[in-house]
């Protein structure tokens, strides 16, 4: 027990909440499932919109010196959401998950509001933007790192897996229809980005506190202070150096001989290791390491770790493929690609809504081993299929391809979810939801320190050479035909990602298209000169990128298999000796028979 604490007003009035009735469980799904859907929708919301943004603040990303505002527009949001979701998790077992989804929920709404309202321009707009989004990550991971557990709470285990994949692939596909959604409002004005989350977040904060209900009593404890510390600064300065990893450094294309990004990954890696020696030496810890000798719960972990790293690669490996190739070869102005390279994608939001839910309703009935491991299989599937697809590809089997990835991600990620909540027993289900989101909301910060640096060193390997040529061919100087083949490959993708024409972004700084004459001009910046240029190069990245993308989701798939046929720890008066010892029960079917129910 503690004292008063600064959470004090946060905990749970026993008895004082009026017992939900037998309707209560989809009323807490249908609300846990637009909170998960607004916030991993903002996630993901402002990468297809950046341009139009940057434009409305009147900022230009790439000039020298504006790259950091646009590594943290796109990460500070997945950042801040990869560290502090455990922290709030653990806090929602203390306090009450209810009453920590509720302030999550009306966090997320004033920032929503402050957002919109950005009254800056240029550097100091961005860091209005930058520091509320963090501020909305903040909101936005109350509500993640608890939703799982209050769908646990409410749902009988027969039910569970159904209820936890349709929240679960809700948060999914919102990463993707973020992308669409950002296309379609920065068409129209780029404040819209950030309007369209605030009458969904006040809509949700009144709803959330009129009808969610404690169905568990919170467990009073101490706050971790020195775990909660070692981990967000570990995790947020090795976070941090990856990102940064990606910039080139002196003479190189990456960053990761760069110092500073040294000592954070060094520095952050240490704290972490201080951070679990610390955890196994508290009474009351954030992270309970004990949960890992849970075999469903570790196995599905890692499986979610790896798979969102893959998944991050694909999201966006794609856009960079649509939108600096694909859509410009097919007539699309770059500034047009952004809207378009969402629409294009929809194929892989559609099989994450198809799959989920029906896998997760499956998975009550026969387990979540079968079903998780069989979906990554046929997410690596289509991983190998991307591989034999030219860069001109025909959009049918794109689109099959991506169904296909999406089918395989839903699969995966209902049974998957549904069997690491229901490994722990119902007062560690707030730190286990924590957990699982944030070995998921790393992993996709990860994948763009992991993919962006696999493509750059792909693309360093031939881009140069093939550029060089190239231009000289179409009269650009010697000089600067070498000077713009010798910047970054990180310059070129990122303004392919912004909808920009690299021909125009690579030439515009030195004056080299004044002399060429305007035929050539025309050529050089049309739709199809860099396409074409680049195709090769960036043909070797994506054979590197997606290739590693693969044999993660395999290596997945032999995690997930290796879950065991588990069953849900031990809930209510029912409880083993086993579970008196450790905060989860590891109980297989010839240890505990399975009912007719699958529950």
């Amino acid at each position: 027990m503690t004292g008063p604490s600064a959470f004090g007003a946060l905990r749970p009035a026993r008895g004082k909440d009026t017992p939900p009735g037998p309707g209560y469980k989809w009323v807490a799904l249908s609300n846990t499932t637009l909170g998960v859907l607004i916030a991993t929708m903002d996630a993901s919301i402002v990468i297809i919109s950046l341009p139009a943004i940057f434009r409305g603040i009147g900022l230009d990303p790439l000039a020298p010196g504006n790259i950091g505002y646009l590594l943290w527009m796109i990460l500070g949001y997945l950042l801040v959401s990869a560290v502090l979701v455990v922290v709030l998790g653990r806090l929602g077992d203390m306090f009450g998950r209810v009453r920590i989804y509720n302030l999550g929920f009306l966090i997320f709404a004033c920032a929503s509001v402050a957002l919109s309202l950005d009254p800056f321009h240029a550097g100091a707009g961005a860091l209005w933007l930058i520091l509320w989004r963090i501020v909305q990550a903040f909101g936005g991971s109350m509500l993640t790192a608890n939703s799982a557990a209050i769908l646990t709470d409410a749902f009988p285990a027969r039910q569970r897996g159904m209820a936890l994949g349709i929240n679960q692939i809700t948060a999914l596909a919102g990463q993707f229809l973020g992308l669409l959604a950002g296309g379609l409002l920065a068409a129209v004005d780029w404040r819209a980005v950030f309007w369209i989350s605030v009458p969904i977040s006040v809509t949700g904060t009144i709803w959330s506190y009129l009808s969610l209900r404690e169905t568990s009593a919170g467990r009073p404890g101490r706050v971790d202070w020195l775990g909660n510390l070692t981990f967000a600064v570990g995790a947020g300065i090795l976070l941090a150096g990856i990102t940064y990893g990606i910039q080139p450094y002196g003479g190189s294309a990456t960053g990761w001989g760069n110092p500073w990004v040294l000592t954070g990954l060094f520095g952050g890696a240490g704290l972490l290791l201080l951070f679990c020696y610390v955890e196994t030496r508290v009474a009351e810890p954030m992270f309970h390491l004990a949960l890992f000798r849970v075999r469903a719960f570790a196995a599905g972990n890692l499986a979610a770790l790896l798979t969102a790293i893959a998944r991050g690669g694909l999201q966006f490996m794609l856009i960079i493929w649509l939108q600096g190739i694909w859509l410009p070869l097919h007539g699309y102005a770059f500034e047009d690609t952004p809207l378009w390279a969402g629409v294009f994608m929809l194929p892989l939001t559609v099989g994450f809504l198809i799959a989920g839910p029906v896998s997760g309703f499956l998975s009550d009935r026969f387990g979540a081993r079968l079903f998780s491991t069989a979906g990554l299989v046929v997410v690596a599937a289509s991983f190998l299929g991307l591989l034999t697809l030219p860069v001109d590809f025909d959009y049918g089997m794109f689109a099959a391809l991506l169904l296909l990835s999406g089918l395989g991600q839903g699969m995966f990620s209902a049974p998957n979810t549904s069997s690491i909540m229901g490994s722990v027993r119902p007062e560690y289900r707030g730190v286990a939801s924590g957990m699982r989101s944030t070995f998921q909301n790393s992993g996709t910060a990860l994948s763009i320190g992991v993919f962006f640096s696999l493509m750059v060193s792909g693309l360093a390997s031939s881009l140069p050479g093939t550029l060089s040529s190239g231009l000289q061919a179409h009269g650009v100087p010697a000089g600067a035909a070498e000077h713009a083949a010798s910047l970054p490959p990180v310059s070129t993708l990122f303004a392919t990602f912004l909808g920009n024409n690299p021909i125009e972004h690579l030439l515009a700084s030195d004056g080299a298209l004044d002399h060429v004459t305007s035929a050539q001009r025309a050529a050089l910046t049309g739709h199809t000169f860099f396409p074409r240029l680049v195709s090769g190069p960036f043909h070797h990245g994506l054979t590197i990128v997606f290739g590693v993308a693969a044999g993660m989701a395999l290596v997945s798939a032999v995690a997930s298999a290796l879950r065991g046929s588990h069953q849900a720890a031990h809930e209510g008066p029912h409880t083993t000796r086993q579970d008196r010892r450790a905060p989860a029960g590891d109980v297989h079917e010839e240890e505990q028979p399975r009912d007719n129910t699958g529950s």
